[in-house]
C-alpha cells in the first residue's frame, strides 16, 4: 500500500509538471521558428537563448506579475487577524508554511494562489470576497487555495500567468504611449498576441486541477457545504462584476477560484474553470448529499 501511495504520488507530480514543460517547450519551438524565418541557423539560436533567459525571468517575476496585475498589497495581521488565524490552523492542518497574504481592491469577490512552492506561497483575496463571505465560507475558500498549493499546482499556473502577460504586454503600449484611438489598437493586438497566450495557458492548466482542489480543501476545511457555499456566492459575484479583460488581466484569470470574465469573446479562450454549477455537486456529494 505504500509502494501504491508513492507511486500515486509519484504520477500526480508528474501530471503537474506536464503541462509547464510542453508550454515552454512550445515557446521555445516558437521562438526558433521565428528565428529561422528572419536570420536562418543562427537566428533559430540567438531565438532559443533568449527564450530561455525569458523563462528564466518570468518564474523568478511571475508571482510579483500575477499580484500587480490585480494591484494586491501586502497585508498585516493587525489589519486582518481573522484572515491570518484561519490561514494559520489551515496551513498548520496541511503542514505547510504560512502563505503571505495580500489584498486586491476589487469588489467581485475572488481569490487566488500563487508562487514557485509552499515556501514562496503568497495567497490573495479581494476586498469583496472578504465582504460577501463569512468565516465557514472564508475557510473554505482558503482551504481550497492551500491545496493549490499542497497539490503542487503552483508553479505551472503561476508560470502560464507570467507567460502569458509577457505574449500579451504588446497589447498594452497603445495606452501607455497615449496614442490616438487606443482601444481600437489594443483589441487589434490582443487579437493577434491573445490566442498565442491562450494556448500557453490551457497547455498548463486543467479544469481537473479545480476539481481536486476543491475536495483537498474541502476535508482540509473539513467543512464542504461552506465552500460550495462560497462558490454560489463567488459564481453570483463574477457574473454581476464582471472584470474587463484587458491584457494583463485576462494572462491571469485562470489563477482564481473562479473565472473573473463574462464567457464571450476573447475571454472564452482562456477558460479553464469547470461549470460552478458541476464543482457544486461535487462537493456536495463528497458531505453526503445526493440529488
Amino acid at each position: 500500500m505504500a509502494v501504491r501511495g508513492y507511486a500515486l504520488r509519484a504520477a500526480e507530480l508528474a501530471g503537474a509538471a506536464a503541462g509547464p514543460v510542453t508550454s515552454v517547450a512550445l515557446l521555445v519551438a516558437g521562438c526558433a521558428l521565428l528565428g529561422v524565418a528572419a536570420a536562418g541557423a543562427g537566428g533559430a539560436v540567438v531565438a532559443i537563448v533568449l527564450a530561455a533567459v525569458l523563462v528564466v525571468a518570468v518564474i523568478a517575476c511571475c508571482d510579483r506579475m500575477a499580484l500587480s496585475a490585480m494591484l494586491a498589497r501586502p497585508v498585516g495581521e493587525v489589519e486582518h487577524p481573522e484572515l491570518y488565524r484561519l490561514v494559520r490552523e489551515l496551513s498548520k492542518d496541511g503542514r505547510l508554511p504560512v502563505p503571505r497574504l495580500y489584498l486586491s481592491p476589487a469588489e467581485q469577490p475572488n481569490s487566488f494562489a500563487v508562487g514557485r512552492g509552499p515556501r514562496s506561497a503568497a495567497i490573495c483575496c479581494s476586498e469583496g470576497l472578504l465582504r460577501v463571505l463569512d468565516e465557514a465560507e472564508l475557510r473554505g475558500v482558503l482551504g481550497h487555495e492551500i491545496a493549490h498549493v499542497s497539490g503542487h499546482d503552483l508553479l505551472g499556473s503561476t508560470m502560464s500567468a507570467g507567460l502569458a502577460t509577457v505574449i500579451t504586454f504588446p497589447a498594452g503600449l497603445p495606452r501607455l504611449a497615449r496614442l490616438p484611438r487606443p482601444g481600437a489598437l489594443e483589441q487589434a493586438l490582443m487579437l493577434l498576441f491573445g490566442p498565442v497566450a491562450a494556448v500557453i495557458v490551457r497547455l498548463a492548466v486543467s479544469q481537473e486541477r479545480e476539481y481536486r482542489a476543491d475536495a483537498a480543501g474541502a476535508l482540509l476545511s473539513g467543512d464542504p457545504i461552506a465552500l460550495a457555499g462560497a462558490l454560489r456566492k463567488i459564481d453570483a459575484g463574477t457574473a454581476e462584476l464582471a472584470l474587463a479583460p484587458d491584457g494583463r488581466r485576462i494572462s491571469v484569470g485562470h489563477l482564481m477560484i473562479a473565472s473573473p470574465f463574462r464567457p464571450e469573446g476573447l475571454a472564452r479562450l482562456f477558460r479553464t474553470h469547470p461549470p460552478a454549477g458541476e464543482r457544486i455537486r461535487r462537493l456536495e456529494a463528497l458531505a453526503g448529499y445526493r440529488r
